[in-house]
């Protein structure tokens, strides 16, 4: 069996669900999810500078994630395990400014969400995970940044019931602003 890649575009333009091309056989799968030609056949000029690796156990929460400059759009598929990803458009003259949408990924669906420059992105490991990230810009740590994973504002609803309630947040993650002091900074620098 051999599945193409396939693009389909979400409601929060430019963020995309990818199906990878996948070559399946007796002896398993062969799974190409990142090609630069295709990419740019379907529409994408997604050049890759870093690739990132996470592995966490169930209930870690990776809260709303974003650089202020030198926006990083990721190509993000969960290798092992499933995840609950969230994507928020932070673009500030965007019609979909501030809404968010949450997408089940796993090593078994093999899918990779799209996630373009100007959005935040977070997820709920709901069984213990590795996730892969191609990154179209280096990370900066002294430009990265974030809202808090339950701001009221943004209203996301997490699937907490499936790690019984229980999360495991970083220090950096517990302190993380609120969508309206971001709304506050980037009124104030335009």
């Amino acid at each position: 069996m051999i599945q193409q890649f396939q693009f389909e575009e979400l409601d929060l333009k430019g963020a995309y669900i990818i199906k990878p091309f996948v070559a399946k056989d007796e002896r398993g799968d062969f799974i190409k999810d990142y090609s630069e030609e295709v990419f740019k056949e379907n529409g994408f000029d997604h050049e890759l500078k870093e690739v990132f690796y996470t592995s966490s156990e169930k209930g870690v929460m990776r809260a709303i994630h974003f650089q202020r400059v030198k926006e990083q759009a990721k190509l993000v598929r969960c290798l092992t395990g499933k995840i609950f990803d969230v994507i928020v458009d932070l673009r500030k003259t965007s019609p979909t400014f501030g809404k968010w949408r949450g997408f089940y990924l796993s090593g078994d669906r093999k899918e990779s969400l799209y996630v373009p420059e100007h959005f935040g992105h977070g997820y709920l490991v709901i069984e213990p995970s590795i996730v892969s990230y191609k990154c179209s810009e280096k990370f900066y740590g002294d430009l990265d940044d974030g809202i808090i994973w339950n701001d009221p504002d943004l209203g996301i609803t997490w699937p907490l019931e499936l790690v019984d309630h229980k999360i495991i947040l970083s220090e950096k993650d517990k302190n993380l602003q609120s969508l309206g002091k971001f709304i506050g900074k980037i009124t104030t620098n335009i």
